[in-house]
């Protein structure tokens, strides 16, 4: 079973409260640099690399006994100034440099687009996205995860095409 973490610090006390249950941790929030090597070496996934240094500070931290950190690129399809991710432009370039990383695994993308109740822009986001996958592997990567869709579009995120959904609002309720 896989439980997905946005707050480091909150996040390795829970890993540690849970270690018996073999359960796999990803990490889906933004990742300051300062906060690197207790998601490098407590985690299996980090879906919300955006830049190089960060993913290089992540290839760095993890500890050589474990497997390959499995890292999904943050892809601002929406554009928002307010929002995490590498435009669509830069994807290209970020993506050769963190697959070329040792201890990371780039397994694919993630996006988290502007929340919208139209589900036709919902699935054009999304959609968005699973081209942009399909085109780096038309390139010659191999990707196999489109992170994609909450609560709230899940789905759209599905329909077009998503392999990890978070739905912790769903299951746990909305942040005090």
């Amino acid at each position: 079973m896989a439980f997905g973490e946005s707050y480091v610090q909150e996040a390795v006390g829970k890993i540690e409260a849970l270690s018996d249950l073999g359960l796999e941790w990803h990490f889906i929030g933004p990742l300051q640099g300062n906060k690197t090597r207790p998601v490098a070496n407590a985690f299996s996934w980090v879906h919300s690399v955006d830049r190089i240094r960060i993913a290089q500070r992540l290839s760095e931290q993890r500890d050589v006994h474990l497997p390959p950190l499995q890292v999904c690129i943050q892809v601002n399809v929406s554009g928002e100034e307010s929002k995490s991710g590498v435009s669509p432009e830069a994807l290209p370039e970020l993506a050769r440099a963190v697959a070329a990383l040792p201890r990371l695994t780039l397994r694919g993308l993630m996006t988290i687009p502007e929340p919208s109740p139209d589900v036709a822009v919902q699935r054009a986001r999304f959609a968005s996205l699973r081209h942009l996958r399909d085109a780096l592997n038309n390139g010659g990567m191999s990707l196999d995860t489109l992170s994609m869709g909450m609560s709230d579009d899940l789905e759209a995120a599905i329909a077009e095409g998503a392999t990890i959904v978070r739905v912790g609002t769903a299951i746990f309720g909305s942040r005090a």
